[in-house]
């Protein structure tokens, strides 16, 4: 990987576009550190630092700290997120907007990018009076109409910010936008867990112990590391393992000249759809949060909303059900719409290509249907049982009377995340060092 970067550094394009892409997550760094007026962020914070495992935890953690911080960029890129997963249902339900997707070519493409981003904008605008009202009740503003007016508008003007910055990184930089800003919020909280984590071990020698301290057994620590060092280890083997179908193709004469004959494969990764199904199901995970915040008695302790809320605690059994069944759905899903085996299967035929065994056409689209709805299930239960993992340990860490698990209930769906957008962007890179006919960067 750091060879790779080398290596594209010393191209003057590829330079470029890592540096832009560098100052795009500079730019979303500063943005998460500015707050927005009439907002006592502080005592927000403290509330927010009670909530490691509930949803908000969740949210807090994809926007890099500043959901808790209520900063410009408090929404983050998931009303993009959300607006994306409602775009591309409906490309399959309404037939104009599919048409659209299909035979729309280059300007179609434009139109459902135009349409995402009003939804977007109109998803921002509901989640920010959402979260203003949320944090009103909870006492955390200033009265007012115009304050009011001042947090909602900032908070959506924010999120609109965020996902035209990652259009551009998407655009001039590297990798995708989406998943490198989620990769910047989540590398930026690296130092406030590292610092969490010396409190609780020193809160454990003190004997301090209450519900909103946290402790950790110094035991505990070795433990959590070598668990995210082999978690990152899977997580890249995962990535990078493939089911190879041999292609064959048949010998034909052109004039006086043979072509054709010769061998190769179709790589079919284990993991095609990536970190995109856990997104998605985050982005659907927080709607009931997001529900809560519009109704001031989901905060009242003992309430029939307050409790509909602590069902979908993020250790809870019901929401790991939920988020299990989510990143399967979005995992088939999102196949679905990457690698179509009809498609694929006509283009072997047009070139003279068969699957040794099967006969071209449909036995071999139903082939290939059966080869990739094998790897979606496993790849699908890797990122279900790997996002799952860390809440698992975290409430059998609770029998033992310890707290360790708060550090645990996102960690596993941080990890993947993170080593998923680098490993992406590594391969982006080694494809445009590759179209530039660069020698010897795989040595």
């Amino acid at each position: 990987m750091i060879q790779t970067i080398r290596n594209a550094w010393k191209v003057q394009e590829l330079r470029n576009k890592l540096l832009f892409t560098v100052f795009a997550l500079l730019i979303f760094r500063v943005g998460s550190a500015i707050p927005v007026p009439f907002i006592d962020t502080q005592t927000l914070s403290n509330y927010m630092d009670t909530q490691s495992t509930s949803i908000f935890s969740l949210l807090n953690v994809m926007s890099g700290d500043a959901f808790a911080q209520a900063t410009i960029f408090a929404l983050s890129i998931q009303p993009y997120i959300n607006s994306s997963i409602i775009v591309q249902l409906l490309t399959i339900a309404i037939p104009a907007l599919e048409a659209l997707q299909r035979d729309g070519g280059e300007e179609g493409k434009k139109k459902l990018a135009a349409i995402t981003r009003y939804v977007t904008v109109a998803f921002a605008l509901i989640q920010a009076f959402g979260y203003y009202t949320f944090i009103n009740y909870q006492g955390f503003v200033t009265e007012g109409v115009w304050p009011a007016i001042v947090i909602i508008v900032a908070f959506t003007a924010g999120s609109a910010f965020v996902m035209w910055l990652g259009e551009q990184i998407t655009e001039f930089g590297v990798g995708n936008g989406i998943s490198i800003i989620l990769f910047g919020g989540i590398i930026a909280r690296g130092p406030s867990i590292v610092t969490s984590m010396v409190t609780g071990v020193r809160n454990w020698l003190n004997g301090i112990s209450s519900d909103s301290a946290m402790t950790l057994h110094p035991v505990f620590v070795p433990l959590i590391l070598i668990g995210m060092l082999l978690l990152v280890v899977l997580v890249v083997f995962i990535t990078n393992a493939e089911r190879r179908v041999p292609v064959q193709y048949a010998k034909r004469m052109v004039g006086r000249k043979m072509y054709g004959g010769q061998s190769s494969h179709i790589p079919i990764k284990v993991n095609m759809s990536g970190v995109m199904p856990i997104i998605f199901a985050q982005a659907i995970a927080s709607l009931p949060a997001t529900i809560g915040m519009f109704v001031p008695s989901a905060h009242t302790e003992g309430s029939a909303w307050n409790t509909f809320l602590k069902i979908f605690d993020s250790n809870g059994v019901f929401y790991c059900i939920v988020y299990f069944l989510l990143i399967v759905l979005f995992s088939y899903f999102y196949n679905s719409i990457q690698f179509n085996t009809v498609e694929v299967a006509n283009n072997l035929k047009k070139n003279g290509g068969f699957i040794p065994g099967f006969r071209p056409g449909r036995p071999t689209a139903d082939f290939l249907q059966k080869v990739v709805g094998r790897l979606t299930l496993f790849g699908a239960l890797y990122l279900a049982v790997v996002a799952l993992l860390p809440a698992i340990t975290g409430n059998i860490m609770l029998l033992f009377g310890s707290s360790a698990g708060r550090y645990l209930a996102i960690g596993g769906t941080s990890i993947i995340i993170v080593v998923g957008v680098a490993l992406e962007t590594v391969k982006t890179l080694e494809a445009q060092l590759m179209m530039r006919h660069y020698k010897g960067f795989l040595e």
